[in-house]
């Protein structure tokens, strides 16, 4: 007699199965990530960020915020590399400023040439009525 249901074709079917829906799943998980950018890190700056500290390398930008010229005003750039022993005071400063004036701070994880800095200070956004 011949035997219908082969356990290990059964268990074969089902491992490609299995691997087939994770795949699908992953890629479905990993789409929005590469459709859109969302946040303020995006190409193009969508949330005019300014690095803290600022920096003597980083000219002021011509449409730069009322906030960051502000934290200009009140901590001079520096040209201190970040871990040095100048860099930790300037970075403090300019973070209490930036809080001071309503902005948010954002870590930068990822640096790209773009968004160099370690910080960024998100100017904070009007209300509109």
């Amino acid at each position: 007699m011949k035997q219908l249901l082969n356990p290990i074709k059964i268990v074969r079917h089902l491992k490609r199965f299995i691997v087939t829906v994770s795949g699908l799943w992953l890629i479905l998980l990993a789409v929005p990530t590469y459709a859109s950018c969302e946040g303020c890190l995006c190409p193009g700056d969508p949330c005019q960020l300014c690095s803290l500290p600022p920096m003597e390398s980083e000219p002021p930008k011509p449409d730069e915020p009322e906030v960051c010229a502000r934290i200009r005003a009140k901590v001079p750039p520096t040209s201190a590399q970040p871990g040095s022993n100048e860099y930790f005071p300037s970075l403090d400063r300019s973070t209490a400023a930036c809080v001071a004036e309503g902005g948010d701070v954002i870590r930068n994880r990822r640096r790209s040439d773009e968004f160099p800095s370690r910080f960024y200070c998100k100017p904070p956004i009007p209300i509109q009525r």
